[in-house]
């Protein structure tokens, strides 16, 4: 598994060895990586890093379709999390997600991590669509994938997160 990199960060697939450490807890995350690393790793829970490492304890080809750690290379700090939410499907779509902490916000961070996510899938050729959800309002993610290319494809409710938008960006012709 490769990491992304991004004019600032470092979005690292988190392996087994690394979920070891997470689960271990922060501070021997960040003695792991050799970065800092804050106490909340997730505003949405720990549920997220649970799930994905059965995942890829299952299959390990998974990695690099799953969760990635943002890290500042300058600052060497853990910024965020997110990545896909598993492979491609049939029709060649892929989604993303993406949390970046709150001390790092407003900074462009977001956007940075989300067009690296974009283009990273994009060099699988069997990748021929990127698409995100966004709550149904007009918010900071709005703006980050829109700054992305994605454009608005679809409203609808989710059974945990009430209405949401989609976007969707489609590769790029050749």
């Amino acid at each position: 598994m490769s990491p992304i990199t991004t004019a600032r960060l470092t979005l690292l697939p988190i392996d087994l060895y690394t979920y070891e450490a997470l689960f271990a807890g922060s501070s021997d995350l960040a003695a792991h990586l050799s970065i800092q690393v804050p106490e909340i790793l997730s505003e949405f829970g720990m549920d997220i890093f649970r799930y994905t490492h059965g995942v890829l304890a299952d299959d390990a080809s998974e990695g690099p379709w799953w969760l990635y750690l943002f890290i500042h290379r300058a600052e060497k700090v853990l910024v965020g999390v997110g990545g896909y939410k598993g492979k491609p499907d049939q029709s060649g779509m892929v989604e993303i997600g993406y949390e970046v902490y709150p001390g790092y916000r407003n900074q462009g961070l977001a956007t940075e991590t989300a067009q690296g996510l974009i283009d990273n899938a994009f060099k699988h050729p069997d990748v021929k669509i990127v698409q995100a959800h966004t709550l149904a309002e007009m918010n900071p993610s709005v703006r980050v994938l829109e700054k992305c290319g994605m454009r608005f494809n679809d409203a609808f409710d989710d059974p945990n997160e009430g209405p949401v938008w989609q976007w969707k960006v489609v590769r790029p012709k050749q």
